[in-house]
């Protein structure tokens, strides 16, 4: 079982849990701060899914949400993959530290007085610093690559109490820029076909996060 399946499997339980004693009530979402810490997977192009190795993927934002659901908000993110040294020859250490600023939108609805969900899109920039002792030796300076962010998200979410609530967030970041072994200092295609170097960088995040609500979630009792 990978760390990601664990994650997703005990939230459900969590959520089942805290079902067996949801009260029917209406809650409304308020404006908002979430705080996610989740564990990214390469994808993308086949070099960057066999060489990078996510290690972190956290997130910070604030959201403004009006009566119908609908928000929009913004914030920033960071996201760290670090060099497979058993995945190229010679062994290389080093990573990929990634930072991005974003605006949002979605959607956020409550469907009882414990469980919600929360629909949106993340569009921004991102600029990211490759480090490496390969490229130390070839006495080259950080490579730095930056581009177009966009990350498609959803997130199941149960409430602790009128101000807080946990969530389930599984996101699939995309930076408009590719990915080749030169990137961190290894000379040759190691094999790859070069159309892969011309594809982006993606990878699927999974994790938890809290978020605050600032004034309270409003809630009515609903009439049977």
């Amino acid at each position: 079982m990978t760390l990601q399946q664990f994650f997703i499997r005990f939230f459900f339980l969590y959520l089942f849990i805290g079902s067996l004693s949801l009260k029917a009530q209406e809650i409304t979402p308020d404006d908002s701060f979430t705080f996610d810490l989740c564990l990214p997977n390469a994808m993308g192009n086949q070099p960057y899914r066999n060489i990078m190795q996510g290690l972190v993927h956290a997130s910070m934002h604030y959201q403004y949400a009006f009566k119908s659901g609908f928000y929009i908000g913004a914030g920033t993110h960071y996201s760290y993959f670090a060099i497979n040294e058993f995945r190229v020859t010679p062994k290389i250490y080093g990573g990929i530290h990634s930072a991005a600023a974003f605006f949002k939108t979605g959607y956020e609805k409550f469907w009882s007085e414990r469980f919600g969900t929360d629909m949106g899109l993340r569009a921004g920039w991102v600029r990211s610093y490759v480090v490496s002792d390969a490229l130390e030796e070839l006495q080259q300076a950080p490579q730095i690559r930056e581009g177009l962010y966009l990350e498609p998200n959803i997130s199941l979410i149960l409430t602790a109490d009128v101000n807080q609530s946990f969530r389930l967030t599984i996101g699939y970041p995309l930076y408009a820029y590719p990915f080749s072994p030169q990137l961190i200092g290894i000379e040759g295609n190691m094999g790859y076909d070069p159309a892969e170097f011309q594809r982006n960088s993606n990878f699927l995040s999974v994790g938890f996060g809290f978020t605050y609500y600032f004034n309270g979630k409003k809630s009515t009792a609903l009439e049977d």
